[in-house]
């Protein structure tokens, strides 16, 4: 079964650097589609080595009540394997301090640890607890991970216009057992190779959480970052907002960055 998976992703990555892919008249299957449009989005963000940027997470209640966080996330890109990212909340006080070290993993559940300042301990997080909410967010712990390929098995949908995008349509089923979601449905901007929408569908195929991303902007020339995300929950009426400035990149970030020591060495 992995051996052809991996067969199935090297075809389309062929397909996509001879031809590039096309929706009409193409001979190919819906999942074949969807996959070839997955490896196109995944080779147009290769190259950026590493980065930073700063956030502000806004908490909002169903009554529209308002709470916010300010953080610092570090990215760095691995070549053969899931990329390495760090989250650090600098405010307020109560979580001040507390970080989150995931390694993405293609094939597998990925690493992830968090660190309690207030107990001076990095804590484990499960594989089969990441659908839990990060840090009281609307955003899953499995959420927090970069996209790899492999993660998913893909349907191609349609093409559609959405707020002024050309995108494709498509459906990802997550590989992970003990992922929280049967599938997503991902509206990825022709252009930008990037997604300005995404539906969640819980364990029981009910929409969940629908997650909005827009202001886009290009970096040295060719990568794409959203300076808006919003994350609601469809069952609550919670939202999560996260707006996102001061992309970096090329800052000189190592593997030794992402380790669980550099958890304890936050600032």
């Amino acid at each position: 079964m992995l051996t052809s998976r991996i067969y199935a992703i090297f075809a389309a990555l062929l397909l996509v650097s001879s031809s590039g892919y096309s929706t009409e008249n193409s001979g190919l299957s819906a999942e074949e589609i969807g996959l070839n449009i997955a490896v196109k989005a995944k080779q147009q963000d290769r190259g950026w080595g590493d980065s930073q940027a700063d956030m502000t997470m806004i908490l909002r209640n169903k009554n529209g009540q308002e709470s916010q966080r300010l953080i610092r996330t570090s990215n760095l890109e691995v070549q053969n394997d899931g990329d390495k990212s760090l989250v650090i909340f600098d405010e307020p006080r109560d979580v001040q301090g507390t970080a989150f070290l995931n390694h993405a993993h293609p094939l597998g559940p990925d690493d992830q640890w968090l660190y309690l300042p207030a107990l001076k301990r990095v804590k484990r997080i499960s594989s089969q607890n990441t659908s839990g909410p990060f840090m009281g967010s609307e955003f899953a712990y499995e959420d927090m991970s970069s996209f790899e390929v492999e993660k998913y098995s893909y349907k191609y949908l349609r093409d559609e216009t959405l707020n002024g995008h050309d995108c494709t349509v498509s459906e990802y089923y997550p590989v992970d057992k003990f992922s929280g979601y049967t599938r997503q449905v991902v509206w990825l901007d022709k252009t930008m190779y990037q997604p300005v929408k995404i539906e969640f569908y819980d364990r029981r195929n009910s929409l969940l959480k629908t997650l909005i991303a827009k202001d886009y902007q290009q970096h040295q020339g060719k990568y794409w970052r959203p300076a808006y995300m919003k994350m609601t929950n469809n069952t609550n009426g919670k939202s999560t907002v996260l707006l996102v400035k001061n992309y970096r990149f090329g800052t000189g970030l190592t593997e030794q960055d992402f380790n669980q020591t550099a958890l304890r060495r936050v600032r």
